[in-house]
């Protein structure tokens, strides 16, 4: 190896040692869901008036139940900061919505 090309590989291994890390960006952009995703699909059927149970979403996305918890807990209350709110129905169950 030559010398100019061995110095150009220290070089770039202290800089890259050296500094410090770059800064994140202080807020994290929202991101939106795509219009025909499984995670659109959710929303819209908490967005109804009358909500939707946990079993409810499951059939009509194919997903575990546990699956739907998760998703309502860390993409929308986590990831998007939607709110949700449930209550319970006598003939249904628990029943979940989006708040306004």
């Amino acid at each position: 190896m030559s010398k100019s090309s061995n110095t150009a590989r220290t070089s770039k291994k202290a800089a890259r040692t050296k500094g410090a890390a770059k800064p994140k960006a202080a807020t994290k952009a929202i991101s939106t869901p795509r219009a025909e995703s499984k995670q659109s699909q959710l929303i819209a059927m908490l967005r109804q008036p009358d909500g939707a149970t946990i079993a409810e979403i499951a059939k009509a996305l194919h997903w575990e139940l546990h699956t739907v918890r998760g998703a309502m807990s860390g993409a929308l209350k986590k990831k998007l900061g939607l709110t949700i709110d449930s209550e319970k129905v006598a003939d249904r169950g628990r029943v979940y919505r989006l708040a306004e």
